[in-house]
């Protein structure tokens, strides 16, 4: 039995004492900032209180720019919103507490278009979440989590509106794109008490699941981000330290273990990865790797990448949407920032100079033995082998 309803309508220690961060918190005033995959557009709620509306960015032309797309009725602080690669933004509502409707808005001259496409409705305590913008940049896809199960519903690119496309034994959570045709998605998956693992959803096969993370037994082990033209995965997990988180990375597809740097770990402070560099095919060792750190003094920005033993730290724009980024396949790291004076800023950081490779030497081979070889047929993902993880440094094992 489907959980939702349809209704359709027309390795080195690398602490140091002085983080950039501290003592110049970053001025929100909006909420944060939604990317699409090939970084074109970007989607937030804007405004003050209770006048928020839906506000657009441009971010590939030669500078970024904003369009206000308000309605007759302001937004609730819970809308949910999805930039689309057409520049559409998908919004979706919360209605009478169960109902979820989907919209899609866009400028028209003056005014804002709005093109409804249906509703789902979540009965009792379900909700329903939009997941990340698709690869291909033309759907739109919601998780509906019950006690029991969770469905996945194409809400927007489909011929007659929400669709579902998947029904996910356990609760789910995360979401992350595998692959770049929008077919494998990766979600964090919990079975009645057991612990969280990492699945792979083939959204071609009506939602075939495989395993993609198994550290040990009892672990939670949760996929942050992905990048599918290396391999790279970035991986929270308390297997090292049972109890308590670590970031690590591994390959997909790859017989490397995962590794927990010790230079990722902040001991006053949370590390959480937002964007990785694209275009580095086979190499997942030296993607750079953008991380929001977030401590009492406020948030600043980290950067890394697996093949160094350390992470540059450096300040935050003021007024950044704080976790909010893209990087180019040069190797440049892109910060949006809004404030009174600049509503609609980019701010660009190179990437760190590469590092000595020696820690990670074996990570390329084992990159190009799995994932990004091309085939006949779409590659399904294949689980990391990580019962072998090693917990201190950067090194592989043995």
């Amino acid at each position: 039995m489907t959980a939702c309803a349809i209704e359709t309508t027309a390795e080195d220690d690398d602490r140091d004492g002085d983080h950039p961060g501290r003592g110049a918190r970053p001025t929100e005033i909006a909420t944060g900032l939604t990317i699409t995959a090939n970084g074109a557009y970007a989607a937030r709620l804007a405004g003050d209180g209770g006048a928020l509306y839906v506000e657009r960015w441009t971010l590939d032309g030669p500078e970024p720019y904003a369009v206000p797309l308000p309605l007759d009725q302001p937004e609730e602080p819970g809308t949910q919103l999805l930039p689309l690669a057409d520049g559409r933004v998908l919004v979706a509502r919360r209605v009478d507490g169960r109902r979820n409707t989907f919209s899609l808005l866009y400028p028209t001259g003056p005014a804002t278009g709005e093109l409804r496409l249906g509703a789902v409705e979540a009965p009792g305590s379900e909700q329903l979440v939009l997941l990340p913008p698709s690869p291909d940049g033309i759907c739109a896809y919601a998780m509906c989590v019950g006690p029991d199960t969770t469905t996945l519903w194409l809400v927007a690119g489909g011929a007659f509106g929400p669709e579902q496309v998947a029904e996910v034994k356990g609760r789910c959570a995360g979401g992350v794109w595998l692959d770049r045709t929008g077919r494998m998605l990766a979600l964090d998956r919990r079975l009645d008490d057991g612990p969280v693992k990492a699945v792979a959803v083939d959204l071609e096969r009506g939602g075939e699941v495989t395993p993609l993370l198994q550290i040990t037994e009892d672990s939670n082990d949760r996929l942050l981000l992905a990048d599918p033209d290396s391999g790279l995965l970035l991986i929270r997990s308390d297997a090292p330290s049972p109890g308590h988180d670590r970031l690590g990375w591994g390959v997909l597809g790859s017989l490397l273990p995962v590794r927990f740097p010790e230079c990722l770990r902040l001991d006053d402070a949370a590390v959480t990865p937002f964007a990785v560099q694209p275009g580095q095919v086979l190499m997942p060792e030296t993607c750079a790797v953008a991380l929001r750190i977030d401590a009492a003094a406020g948030s600043w920005v980290g950067t890394w990448q697996p093949m160094a033993r350390r992470m540059g730290q450096l300040a935050a724009p003021v007024g950044w949407l704080a976790g909010a980024g893209l990087w180019t396949a040069g190797g440049v790291l892109r910060l949006p920032y809004a404030t009174a004076g600049a509503p609609c800023g980019l701010a660009d950081v190179e990437a760190p100079p590469e590092p000595d490779p020696e820690p990670v030497a074996t990570a390329s081979a084992g990159a190009a033995s799995g994932a990004g070889a091309p085939v006949e047929e779409p590659r399904v993902c294949r689980p990391v082998p990580l019962q072998q993880a090693p917990l201190t440094d950067g090194k592989p094992a043995g």
